[in-house]
């Protein structure tokens, strides 16, 4: 069994002002992943949303509850974003949509170890793959017979078409630790992870879906009768310094 990576996760969508998520991620990048880390943080990802050039999207994880408390407090109370929060507000517009999560399953975690993350200011690797997330929205909580149907029906598409599974989560209800950041508690969701190899390794999979009678026949139903509405899909590309990459 693979050691978990993170059993308490932040899903966190950013929408930005205009032309600056660049600004913004020059400055993540820079100086915003170190220092969380030493505070206990796993900063696990930080892309760009191919679909939307305002849309900043990042992923950080922690041991449990109470370690994300004192992590937090300890950032946020730091010098570095004391320092740099300023330049970071200005490019937002909104940066409270925010899911907390925890792996549905034994194996539902981002493994442990990541690719090697350059030096800041170094050249990033190139080519980066790119991350499929996928939000699906329940009527109810997900249980494990939905984590079972999920491994048995969705992830054997994914292997078929390219993909390799990173990681599938589910709503973490435990009240919020640190309520100066709010968090949508109140929301079932199931989120998994994929990486491909480049952006149209990741279109052919979706398109492969689209047309498949498989997932047609055995996984849309299911997942018509659970959806309290529509997925929401993100087309993710790393940053520079994304460990997922």
């Amino acid at each position: 069994m693979r050691a978990l990576r993170c059993p308490v996760l932040e899903l966190r969508q950013y929408t930005l002002r205009p032309g600056r998520r660049d600004v913004l991620i020059e400055l993540f990048d820079r100086e915003f992943v170190e220092s969380q880390e030493a505070e206990g943080i796993t900063v696990l990802g930080q892309f760009r949303d191919l679909d939307d050039p305002d849309r900043f999207v990042w992923l950080r994880g922690f041991d449990d509850m109470p370690g994300r408390a004192k992590a937090l407090e300890g950032f946020y109370g730091g010098s570095v974003w004391r320092a740099h929060r300023d330049a970071a507000n200005a490019t937002m517009i909104d940066s409270d949509d925010v899911l907390l999560l925890r792996p549905a399953s034994a194996h539902g975690g981002f493994p442990a170890g990541a690719a090697e993350r350059p030096a800041p200011g170094a050249p990033a690797p190139s080519p980066a793959s790119v991350v499929l997330a996928t939000l699906w929205y329940g009527r109810e909580p997900f249980d494990e017979a939905f984590a079972a149907f999920f491994r048995r029906h969705v992830l054997p598409v994914v292997a078929e078409t390219g993909g390799e599974p990173l990681a599938h989560l589910w709503s973490e209800h435990a009240p919020n630790t640190f309520p100066a950041l709010p968090v949508r508690l109140h929301e079932e969701v199931f989120v998994w992870f994929a990486r491909f190899a480049d952006e149209g390794h990741l279109d052919r999979h979706l398109e492969h879906v689209r047309r498949s009678e498989r997932w047609r026949d055995e996984v849309e139903p299911t997942l018509s009768a659970r959806s309290a509405r529509s997925p929401q899909q993100l087309r993710l590309a790393p940053t520079g310094r994304s460990a997922l990459r």
